[in-house]
């Protein structure tokens, strides 16, 4: 298990970081206190993730992004945390619960669930028969490249978690096996 940072015992560029986290998320999730033991991983994933916010996806289909993503990685912190927030942010039980089975009643987010799962399963190689399925949906190359983008985000964050093995401070779904 890494150590865990005290934001206010850190010094430099962790401190910077992880006080400014806290300001924007009210907390400070163990993943990031891990994370800033290497405060240029830590810079790198926030930068990321800064990027990627008020793209052409909107809020809700990230965090599906972010869920799926840990479901298909074994990533329970992460699951947790994307629960969480999923439900924050109005996604339902039913919603959060059809995303870990990688489906949904919305043919539109069905086939982009389709594709992330393809995704990470394929280790970047997808079927050009799921990718067709995402622009017979209406997704657009955009917003394709953005599902891209934060499967990537989220398999970092998953592997990293295994390695760091930061202990949960997210609610546990009732249901979490991952």
């Amino acid at each position: 298990m890494f150590t865990l940072i005290d934001p206010e015992l850190a010094t430099g560029q962790a401190r910077d970081l992880l006080l400014d986290t806290q300001k924007q998320l009210g907390r400070t999730p163990n993943l990031y206190r891990a994370m800033a033991n290497s405060p240029k991983a830590l810079a790198g994933y926030l930068a990321f993730r800064g990027a990627l916010q008020g793209g052409a996806l909107d809020s809700k289909m990230n965090e599906r992004i972010a869920l799926l993503t840990a479901q298909l990685n074994a990533c329970d912190y992460c699951v947790a945390a994307h629960s969480f927030r999923g439900q924050k942010i109005g996604l339902s039980a039913d919603d959060l619960n059809n995303t870990r089975l990688g489906i949904s009643e919305d043919p539109k987010i069905n086939a982009a669930l389709a594709f992330v799962t393809a995704l990470v399963k394929g280790q970047g190689h997808v079927a050009d028969e799921v990718r067709d399925a995402l622009f017979a949906q209406g997704w657009t190359e955009a917003q394709i490249g953005e599902i891209v983008a934060h499967v990537a985000l989220n398999v970092f964050s998953n592997y990293f978690k295994q390695i760091a093995e930061p202990a949960l401070d997210f609610p546990v779904p009732a249901d979490l096996v991952v």
